[in-house]
Protein backbone atom coordinates (compact mmCIF):
# COMPACT_ATOMS: atom_id res chain seq x y z
CA UNK A 1 0.00 0.00 0.00
CA UNK A 2 3.15 2.45 0.73
CA UNK A 3 5.57 3.21 3.36
CA UNK A 4 6.62 5.90 5.76
CA UNK A 5 8.49 8.34 3.98
CA UNK A 6 8.75 10.66 7.05
CA UNK A 7 8.57 11.07 10.60
CA UNK A 8 8.04 13.98 12.68
CA UNK A 9 8.09 15.19 16.45
CA UNK A 10 6.85 18.79 17.81
CA UNK A 11 7.95 18.54 21.61
CA UNK A 12 6.40 22.44 22.29
CA UNK A 13 3.35 22.90 20.72
CA UNK A 14 3.18 24.93 17.80
CA UNK A 15 6.82 25.49 17.58
CA UNK A 16 8.76 24.22 14.27
CA UNK A 17 9.56 19.94 15.02
CA UNK A 18 12.13 17.48 14.62
CA UNK A 19 12.37 14.99 11.81
CA UNK A 20 13.09 11.30 12.80
CA UNK A 21 14.08 8.29 11.44
CA UNK A 22 13.24 6.25 14.00
CA UNK A 23 10.15 6.88 16.72
CA UNK A 24 8.98 4.99 19.51
CA UNK A 25 5.01 5.28 19.71
CA UNK A 26 3.24 4.71 23.27
CA UNK A 27 -0.68 4.26 23.64
CA UNK A 28 -1.18 8.05 23.78
CA UNK A 29 1.13 8.77 20.49
CA UNK A 30 4.58 9.37 19.31
CA UNK A 31 6.60 9.66 22.58
CA UNK A 32 7.65 13.35 23.11
CA UNK A 33 5.18 14.60 20.88
CA UNK A 34 3.40 17.60 21.87
CA UNK A 35 4.60 17.43 25.43
CA UNK A 36 5.30 20.80 26.02
CA UNK A 37 3.62 24.14 25.59
CA UNK A 38 4.14 28.10 25.82
CA UNK A 39 1.34 29.04 28.03
CA UNK A 40 0.13 32.53 28.36
CA UNK A 41 0.41 34.09 32.00
CA UNK A 42 -2.32 36.77 31.79
CA UNK A 43 -5.11 34.16 30.26
CA UNK A 44 -3.68 30.83 31.34
CA UNK A 45 -3.99 29.82 27.71
CA UNK A 46 -1.54 27.36 25.96
CA UNK A 47 -0.33 29.86 23.12
CA UNK A 48 -0.41 27.83 19.74
CA UNK A 49 0.98 29.60 16.06
CA UNK A 50 -3.14 30.65 15.30
CA UNK A 51 -2.94 33.01 17.90
CA UNK A 52 0.95 33.29 17.81
CA UNK A 53 2.00 33.09 14.82
CA UNK A 54 5.75 34.22 15.94
CA UNK A 55 6.23 30.59 17.93
CA UNK A 56 6.61 29.18 13.91
CA UNK A 57 9.73 30.76 13.88
CA UNK A 58 10.94 28.79 16.85
CA UNK A 59 11.77 25.18 17.21
CA UNK A 60 12.49 22.94 19.61
CA UNK A 61 14.23 19.12 19.59
CA UNK A 62 14.14 16.46 22.55
CA UNK A 63 16.75 16.09 24.90
CA UNK A 64 17.91 12.87 26.06
CA UNK A 65 16.40 14.25 29.90
CA UNK A 66 13.12 14.11 28.07
CA UNK A 67 12.97 17.88 28.11
CA UNK A 68 13.03 20.42 24.82
CA UNK A 69 16.09 22.80 23.66
CA UNK A 70 14.14 25.37 22.10
CA UNK A 71 16.04 27.58 18.96
CA UNK A 72 15.31 31.19 19.14
CA UNK A 73 15.11 33.10 15.61
CA UNK A 74 17.60 35.48 17.23
CA UNK A 75 20.05 32.55 17.58
CA UNK A 76 19.31 32.08 21.35
CA UNK A 77 18.99 28.20 22.73
CA UNK A 78 17.30 27.57 25.87
CA UNK A 79 16.98 23.90 27.59
CA UNK A 80 13.99 22.89 29.78
CA UNK A 81 11.63 24.14 32.06
CA UNK A 82 12.76 27.13 34.27
CA UNK A 83 13.63 30.70 34.77
CA UNK A 84 16.13 30.96 32.42
CA UNK A 85 13.35 29.54 29.45
CA UNK A 86 10.36 31.45 30.61
CA UNK A 87 12.54 35.01 30.49
CA UNK A 88 14.11 34.22 27.47
CA UNK A 89 10.79 33.13 25.89
CA UNK A 90 8.64 36.08 27.31
CA UNK A 91 10.80 38.80 26.11
CA UNK A 92 10.84 37.35 22.56
CA UNK A 93 6.87 37.26 22.51
CA UNK A 94 7.05 40.53 24.07
CA UNK A 95 4.78 39.04 26.81
CA UNK A 96 5.02 37.18 30.33
CA UNK A 97 5.04 33.09 29.35
CA UNK A 98 6.12 29.74 30.78
CA UNK A 99 7.23 26.53 29.62
CA UNK A 100 5.54 24.11 30.86
CA UNK A 101 4.77 20.12 30.58
CA UNK A 102 1.10 18.30 29.75
CA UNK A 103 2.70 15.30 31.82
CA UNK A 104 -0.23 15.00 34.11
CA UNK A 105 -1.81 18.13 33.92
CA UNK A 106 -5.77 18.68 32.58
CA UNK A 107 -6.01 19.34 29.41
CA UNK A 108 -5.10 23.18 28.22
CA UNK A 109 -6.88 25.57 26.61
CA UNK A 110 -6.42 27.00 23.45
CA UNK A 111 -7.93 29.17 20.70
CA UNK A 112 -8.71 29.00 16.97
CA UNK A 113 -10.37 31.98 14.78
CA UNK A 114 -13.94 30.93 13.39
CA UNK A 115 -12.94 31.91 10.10
CA UNK A 116 -9.23 30.39 9.38
CA UNK A 117 -8.29 33.25 6.34
CA UNK A 118 -9.42 36.12 8.83
CA UNK A 119 -7.46 36.28 12.39
CA UNK A 120 -9.67 39.26 13.01
CA UNK A 121 -12.85 37.21 13.85
CA UNK A 122 -14.10 35.06 16.64
CA UNK A 123 -11.99 33.49 18.73
CA UNK A 124 -13.35 30.26 19.84
CA UNK A 125 -11.84 28.31 22.89
CA UNK A 126 -11.22 24.26 23.34
CA UNK A 127 -10.12 22.08 25.46
CA UNK A 128 -7.25 19.80 24.64
CA UNK A 129 -7.12 16.01 25.48
CA UNK A 130 -5.01 15.74 29.20
CA UNK A 131 -1.52 15.06 29.15
CA UNK A 132 -0.42 15.91 26.09
CA UNK A 133 -0.94 19.29 24.05
CA UNK A 134 -2.48 17.50 20.87
CA UNK A 135 -5.65 19.16 19.37
CA UNK A 136 -7.64 15.57 19.19
CA UNK A 137 -6.43 12.57 19.07
CA UNK A 138 -2.88 11.10 19.74
CA UNK A 139 -1.43 10.52 16.30
CA UNK A 140 -2.00 12.60 12.96
CA UNK A 141 -1.16 10.43 9.54
CA UNK A 142 -0.91 12.39 5.97
CA UNK A 143 -0.44 10.73 2.98
CA UNK A 144 1.68 11.94 -0.18
CA UNK A 145 -1.12 11.64 -2.43
CA UNK A 146 -3.27 14.03 -0.54
CA UNK A 147 0.27 16.59 -0.61
CA UNK A 148 -0.03 16.16 -4.78
CA UNK A 149 -3.77 16.42 -4.72
CA UNK A 150 -3.71 19.77 -3.21
CA UNK A 151 -1.04 20.57 -4.99
CA UNK A 152 -2.97 19.75 -8.18
CA UNK A 153 -5.58 22.31 -7.74
CA UNK A 154 -3.22 25.19 -6.11
CA UNK A 155 -0.05 24.24 -7.99
CA UNK A 156 1.55 27.68 -7.02
CA UNK A 157 1.29 27.32 -3.35
CA UNK A 158 4.07 25.26 -1.06
CA UNK A 159 2.27 22.17 -0.25
CA UNK A 160 5.11 21.52 2.32
CA UNK A 161 4.60 18.74 4.86
CA UNK A 162 6.09 21.37 7.30
CA UNK A 163 2.19 23.01 6.96
CA UNK A 164 0.35 20.35 8.01
CA UNK A 165 1.98 18.87 11.10
CA UNK A 166 1.48 15.14 10.84
CA UNK A 167 3.60 12.92 12.88
CA UNK A 168 3.77 10.45 10.14
CA UNK A 169 4.05 10.80 6.27
CA UNK A 170 2.98 8.03 4.09
CA UNK A 171 4.50 7.68 0.81
CA UNK A 172 1.78 6.52 -1.84
CA UNK A 173 1.47 5.78 -5.53
CA UNK A 174 -2.57 6.26 -5.29
CA UNK A 175 -4.14 9.52 -6.40
CA UNK A 176 -6.61 11.51 -4.16
CA UNK A 177 -7.48 12.04 -0.78
CA UNK A 178 -6.20 8.54 -0.07
CA UNK A 179 -6.07 8.39 3.77
CA UNK A 180 -10.00 9.48 3.98
CA UNK A 181 -10.72 5.70 3.57
CA UNK A 182 -8.78 3.99 6.27
CA UNK A 183 -10.52 5.82 8.92
CA UNK A 184 -12.67 2.30 10.97
CA UNK A 185 -9.69 0.26 9.66
CA UNK A 186 -6.61 -0.60 11.45
CA UNK A 187 -3.16 0.13 9.30
CA UNK A 188 -0.45 -1.02 10.55
CA UNK A 189 2.88 1.35 10.19
CA UNK A 190 6.23 -0.75 10.98
CA UNK A 191 5.32 -2.88 14.00
CA UNK A 192 3.02 -0.16 14.98
CA UNK A 193 -0.77 -0.82 14.79
CA UNK A 194 -2.76 2.67 14.13
CA UNK A 195 -6.79 3.21 13.90
CA UNK A 196 -7.68 6.36 11.62
CA UNK A 197 -10.42 7.68 13.09
CA UNK A 198 -11.69 10.54 11.25
CA UNK A 199 -10.27 13.37 8.80
CA UNK A 200 -8.34 16.29 10.50
CA UNK A 201 -9.92 19.77 10.10
CA UNK A 202 -7.73 22.22 9.11
CA UNK A 203 -7.56 25.78 10.47
CA UNK A 204 -5.63 29.12 9.77
CA UNK A 205 -2.01 27.27 10.83
CA UNK A 206 -1.67 25.60 7.30
CA UNK A 207 -1.52 29.39 6.29
CA UNK A 208 0.67 30.48 8.58
CA UNK A 209 4.34 32.18 7.40
CA UNK A 210 7.20 29.95 9.17
CA UNK A 211 11.28 29.76 7.91
CA UNK A 212 11.19 29.20 4.51
CA UNK A 213 7.73 29.25 3.79
CA UNK A 214 5.46 32.34 3.33
CA UNK A 215 2.36 33.40 4.34
CA UNK A 216 -0.70 31.53 1.97
CA UNK A 217 -4.01 31.70 2.78
CA UNK A 218 -5.05 29.58 -0.51
CA UNK A 219 -3.32 26.80 0.68
CA UNK A 220 -6.62 26.81 3.30
CA UNK A 221 -8.74 28.28 0.60
CA UNK A 222 -7.85 25.33 -1.24
CA UNK A 223 -8.79 22.24 0.73
CA UNK A 224 -11.91 24.60 2.15
CA UNK A 225 -13.11 24.39 -1.51
CA UNK A 226 -11.94 20.97 -2.74
CA UNK A 227 -12.22 18.88 0.67
CA UNK A 228 -14.23 20.34 3.19
CA UNK A 229 -11.03 21.94 4.72
CA UNK A 230 -9.83 18.07 5.79
CA UNK A 231 -6.58 17.18 5.30
CA UNK A 232 -5.06 14.13 7.19
CA UNK A 233 -6.49 11.56 9.61
CA UNK A 234 -6.94 11.59 13.39
CA UNK A 235 -5.62 7.98 14.86
CA UNK A 236 -5.49 6.14 17.63
CA UNK A 237 -3.01 3.74 18.72
CA UNK A 238 -4.24 -0.05 18.83
CA UNK A 239 -0.87 -1.85 19.22
CA UNK A 240 2.21 0.26 20.55
CA UNK A 241 5.96 0.03 19.01
CA UNK A 242 8.28 0.95 16.98
CA UNK A 243 8.35 3.10 13.36
CA UNK A 244 10.73 3.85 11.30
CA UNK A 245 11.36 5.37 7.66
CA UNK A 246 11.29 2.98 4.86
CA UNK A 247 9.08 0.51 6.89
CA UNK A 248 5.70 -0.87 5.11
CA UNK A 249 2.88 0.71 5.68
CA UNK A 250 -1.05 -1.73 5.10
CA UNK A 251 -3.92 -2.54 6.24
CA UNK A 252 -4.65 -4.98 8.27
CA UNK A 253 -6.78 -7.88 7.15
CA UNK A 254 -6.83 -6.14 3.62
Amino acid sequence: MGEVAALWRHPVKSLQGEPLTVAAVDEDGLRGDRSWGIRDGATGRILTGRREPRLLAAAASLGDDGEPAIHLPDGVVVHGAGEATDAALSAWLDRPVSLVTAAGAPGGQAEFFADATDDASQAIEWTMPPGRFVDALPLLVLTTASLRAGHQHHPDGEWDVRRFRPNVLVAVDDDGWVEDGWCGQTVRLGDVEVVPQAPCVRCTMVTRAQPALDRDLDIYRTIARHHGGNLGVWSTVRSPGTIRVGDPVELVGA
